[in-house]
């Protein structure tokens, strides 16, 4: 038998000689395949924006769990390419995918490449967002459609493409918010209005699809190390915003992509099976 654990093969040859040691001709190796299934093996999973971040950090906790994960990418392909190429050699399986969200022609490529591939979807995770932060006398109409095209129209148009690809047995769509819907800051009204629309549309598709069995849950992330917070200046070894954070959060951190990825797993996995509409803070207390 060979084991397969997370997509790899280990090799464990047991030899079996009665408790004794006897001759050769009398020793038998046994090749046994151990099967430790995860928590999501044989289940697809599609992650939007995926190419870095967070989104790229749920990609890869979901394939650690056994899931084949679509990343998909808006502009990043290398970034996803990395990100594909890193679950496979962890043992994961990973098809990258470009669609755009904020353009609903690109969505419906999107879906009918997933349903060639895989036939099916179990998780959906509306990772892709962009953010910007501007004071109210600055505002222009297109940043307040760049950021609302693909953080909530986005968001709810990847879900009515993905619905046809649920089973009868259902499963998870995760929308992944913001604390900022709640604590806001100056500057961050539109985004922020963002934020609130994705947990207000999670709690509405919670009722709709509830007897389909799928569950719609929303996480909202305090501030994550990523590289584009590091690049905004939010985080970093000399950014006073970062300090600021830490200072107020209770746990007396920021976050990282894996405490988020792992609420990620929970929320897509039978573990939370009773959960849905919730809204789930991962910011250490950080409200």
């Amino acid at each position: 038998m060979i084991f397969k654990v997370s997509g790899c093969k280990r090799f464990v040859a047991t030899f079996l000689a009665g408790g004794y040691l006897l001759p050769s001709r009398w020793l038998w190796a046994q090749i046994y395949e151990v099967n430790e299934m995860g928590k999501l093996t044989g289940k697809v999973a599609v992650v939007t924006g995926a190419s870095k971040g967070i989104g790229a950090g749920i990609a890869k906790a979901l394939a650690k769990e056994g899931a084949g994960v679509v990343v998909n990418y808006a502009s990043d392909k290398a970034g996803a390419e990395r990100v594909a190429k890193e679950i496979e050699s962890d043992g994961g399986k990973a098809v990258v995918m470009g669609a755009s969200v904020a353009k609903v022609s690109e969505i419906d490529t999107l879906f009918a490449e997933v349903k060639k591939q895989f036939g099916k979807i179990d998780v959906l995770v509306n990772n892709a967002g962009v953010f910007g932060q501007t004071p109210i006398e600055s505002l222009e109409e297109a940043e307040y459609d760049r950021q609302f095209n693909t953080n909530v129209k986005g968001l709810l148009f990847t879900t009515q493409a993905a619905l046809p690809l649920f089973g009868e047995e259902g499963g998870s769509i995760i929308n992944i918010s913001s604390v900022v819907a709640k604590g806001t800051f100056p500057g961050s009204s539109i985004y922020s209005g963002t934020k609130g629309a994705v947990d207000t549309i999670t709690g509405v598709l919670s009722k709709e699809l509830g007897a389909k069995r799928i569950r719609v849950n929303a996480i909202n992330p305090g501030l994550i190390v990523t590289e584009g917070t590091d690049s905004a200046g939010f985080t970093g070894e000399n950014s006073e915003f970062e300090k600021m954070v830490i200072a107020t959060t209770p746990l007396g951190r920021i976050g990282r992509t894996e405490d988020v990825a792992d609420v990620a797993v929970f929320l897509a996995s039978d573990d939370s099976r009773w959960v849905n509409g919730s809204r789930l803070d991962v910011a250490g207390g950080n409200r």
